[in-house]
């Protein structure tokens, strides 16, 4: 076991560390991975050791804080856990640093005569409670919305999923997972029923071929990534395939490197899908046994042999039949996906056609055979699980009266206080409200819209509303937050308790280590003051929200999950305490937890047990239960299909690029933490544009010069780099937006004034990787 100090090596310039190759079957070694500033006297002394796991990405790594003195000094990983080994993100090694900045709000703030002045706890939160109450006695329920992360804990999104839909009555309740993983739960119900992954991190452990689209795991998942690039080193070394219009370690490492025009990933998987069918590279027996759908699935993809797939894509033919190749010729396939998949054109179906893969070729539930529909966000998972997105909690279908009549006995009040005549309110629909007007307060948490949402005009004129009483509580001032009635100071990761869920399943326990800045409040505390100061009450009269701690919390989440695919009834926090990370679902009779689902094709996906009865993945219509019941009486995995049309904005003469957006590896988010940690912002401190050097050629433009990127909603400036991205395509990086923008800048910083208003008809996320675009020269390199 090695360590890796803050003094040595350099995890900015070295970004996933040493290598420690490991074979086919093995053990993937320990490597700790550790960083401590130096006190005075220039020693590392360490008060305690506080448990916890990374929040700036989705691989739920665990490690532990350091405090010396009432302060966090440094971080380390965890050995002994299943997910990371010990290793780190270089996010995870200095992130930590954003807690004690000295911008961090303290004190709530309210809005009087057009200014934001400090005020104390009981002044804001009566000025939400009074306009709370005149709301729900004037036009109702439908009028208060709630917009939340996926950035804080279970228990504070089970709250919230209880207060909004049990309390208020409201289905106005999202994440800002709709922006990053949306399509990941959808594609995993329209396959298998309902959300969770079938695979596991294990699973690179065991494959022979590693699929990765849309995934740049380099950048999104770094200790994922140096776990493959340990195989990759090690014996009988797996081969990759990577589809993404852009280069990067993952394609240099790849076997195969497809590069598809944005926004035809779907007629890309049918292409390679009627491949793998044509070459007879099928589990006939598997697909006869555990699957409905397959005929129809090959009908589709018969429209699209390499050729054909080719003329959509740009992909050469030979290219194509050589990545089917891999994937049909495979003995144990892992496949990946993420943003390149979920943020563009026709979405959720191209998702579903890597589901589809596995299906027919029955690689699910083995080791090395598995899908991971990837997870953006640290906490991704359990704004799904919880309810605090467009589902109910425990994965329960809200079409189906006996899921909301067992969630209404769970929470002790009458079924028809849970909306359930139509479905809840995704992201887009909720800003849609609040532009009409019917949305009249919108209560905004742990998360930037004012950066992070397509078309970014409109979302500030909507945000601007006098008429929309806005609430945001977050940790940090940031371009939401200017718009707000009342911010409310909120306590984050590092400052208070709570559990988490990483995109492989794996639950971990984030233990409080320092206190928060000034009167700062966990957003747990936030949310059960509210209650109590509206007084919800169940169908006994007894308080709603009764908890007090978050521990209270997960043990009342545990029964609510408890029979349900997402199942915790297994777990505790002294579980946790003892053992680390432990994969859902865990119970009684799995105690260890689950390492895998469907080991035995025992999907969750009968007309009674599953979580929706799927939809039309062209136009977005929901089917009903006897539809589903028709096509799926068995609970067997589905294999959904969609005709691929072409993405409606297409490259013109006056916008000849398309326009993609992404994540770089030592940022998150619109940066409103790792912006103010000195190495990440010295990595990273600013916008550019990524371009390929024909491209540039042709508009003049050469590596340095300052360009502007116009689409039809924008202009944005930032400084280019040419890289062998795909000819015809532009990249811009999302996180920047303008609370540490030079003075002049305008709004001509953010990704997101370029990126278009619209959505994937089945899983509502936005597609910010499907615009059109120009790229002019604004001045030469310095």
């Amino acid at each position: 076991m090695g360590t890796e100090s803050g003094h040595s090596p350099d995890r900015i310039n070295d970004p996933w560390g040493r290598r420690t190759p490991y074979g086919r079957g093995d053990t993937w070694p320990e490597r700790v991975d550790t960083y401590l500033t130096a006190d005075a006297e220039g020693g590392t002394r360490v008060d305690r050791w506080v448990a916890t796991a990374s929040n700036l990405h989705s691989n739920g790594d665990a490690m532990e804080l350091a405090v010396r003195d009432g302060r966090l000094v440094g971080v380390r990983g965890v050995a002994r856990d299943r997910v990371n080994h010990g290793r780190l993100d270089p996010k995870d090694l200095y992130g930590w640093q954003a807690i004690g900045s000295p911008d961090r709000l303290t004190r709530p703030l309210v809005r009087e005569d057009g200014v934001q002045r400090a005020t104390d706890w009981d002044t804001a939160m009566a000025r939400i409670v009074d306009r709370a109450r005149a709301l729900l006695d004037g036009p109702g329920p439908s009028s208060i919305g709630f917009y939340t992360s996926g950035q804080l804990f279970l228990e504070e999104y089970y709250a919230l999923a209880v207060l909004a839909r049990g309390g208020l009555g409201t289905r106005h309740l999202d994440g800002n997972t709709r922006l990053c993983t949306a399509t990941a739960g959808e594609a995993l119900k329209e396959s298998f029923g309902c959300d969770g992954q079938p695979g596991s991190y294990t699973d690179i452990d065991h494959a022979d071929t590693i699929a990765l689209f849309g995934h740049n795991v380099a950048e999104t998942q770094s200790v994922l990534w140096s776990r493959i690039l340990d195989r990759l080193a090690g014996p009988e070394p797996p081969v990759l395939l990577c589809v993404d219009p852009r280069p990067g370690p993952v394609s240099e490492a790849a076997t195969v490197h497809l590069q598809p025009r944005p926004g035809t990933n779907l007629a890309l998987m049918n292409g390679l899908l009627h491949e793998v069918i044509e070459g007879g590279w099928t589990d006939p027996a598997y697909i006869e046994a555990h699957v409905v759908g397959f005929d129809r699935l090959a009908q589709g993809v018969a429209l699209f042999p390499a050729e054909a797939a080719a003329a959509a894509t740009g992909v050469p033919a030979e290219q194509i039949r050589s990545a089917a190749l891999l994937l049909g010729q495979a003995d144990r396939l892992l496949s990946t996906v993420l943003q390149g998949f979920y943020q563009s054109h026709q979405a959720t179906a191209a998702a579903v056609q890597v589901n589809n893969l596995h299906l027919v070729r029955g690689m699910l539930g083995r080791p090395g055979c598995g899908v991971l529909q990837m997870n953006g966000q640290p906490t991704a998972q359990n704004t799904r699980e919880c309810g605090a997105d467009g589902d109910l909690p425990g994965f329960r279908n809200w079409a189906n009266p006996r899921h909301v009549e067992e969630l209404a006995k769970i929470w002790n009040v009458p079924p028809d206080r849970i909306p359930h005549d139509g479905p809840p309110t995704h992201a887009m629909r909720l800003i849609r409200l609040a532009e009409e007007g019917s949305l009249r307060m919108l209560w905004i948490s742990g998360t930037n819209p004012a950066v992070s949402l397509p078309e970014l005009a409109r979302i500030r004129a909507v945000l601007g509303q006098e008429r929309l009483f806005l609430v945001v509580q977050d940790l940090f001032p940031t371009e939401t937050t200017a718009y707000a009635d009342v911010v409310l100071p909120a306590a984050g990761w590092g400052v208070k308790t709570g559990t988490f869920t990483n995109a492989d399943r794996t639950v971990h326990l984030s233990l409080k280590a320092v206190d928060p800045p000034g009167e700062a409040r966990p957003d747990l505390d936030i949310f059960l003051d509210f209650a109590r100061r509206m007084d919800l009450r169940d169908a006994s009269d007894a308080p709603l929200l009764p908890w007090r701690r978050p521990e209270e919390v997960f043990e009342a989440w545990k029964e609510c999950s408890r029979g349900r695919p997402c199942d915790y009834s297994g777990l505790s926090y002294a579980l946790l305490r003892e053992r680390g990370g432990v994969q859902w679902p865990c119970t009684a009779e799995h105690p260890e937890g689950t390492e895998r689902l469907y080991t035995d094709g025992d999907f969750r996906s009968s007309p009674e047990d599953c979580e929706t009865y799927g939809r039309d993945l062209l136009t977005g219509t929901a089917y009903d239960a006897d539809a589903y019941r028709s096509l799926n009486p068995d609970g067997k995995a589905v294999l959904r299909t969609a005709p691929y049309v072409p993405p409606p904005e297409q490259p013109d003469a006056a916008h000849p690029l398309w326009l993609i957006t992404g994540r770089t590896l030592y940022q998150f988010h619109t940066r409103t933490r790792t912006g103010r940690v000195p190495r990440l912002h010295a990595a990273a401190p600013d916008m550019w544009i990524e371009m390929s050097g024909a491209d540039a050629a042709a508009a003049g433009i050469a590596e340095g010069d300052l360009a502007e990127v116009s689409t039809r909603r924008g202009t944005v400036r930032a400084r280019v780099r040419l890289t062998g991205i795909r000819e015809g395509v532009v990249f811009l990086p999302f996180h920047y937006g303008y609370w540490d923008a030079p003075d002049g800048t305008g709004h001509h910083r953010a990704a997101n004034e370029l990126t278009p208003t619209t959505w994937d008809p089945a899983s509502k996320q936005p597609l910010f990787k499907t615009g059109a675009a120009r790229v002019t020269r604004a001045r030469p390199a310095r």
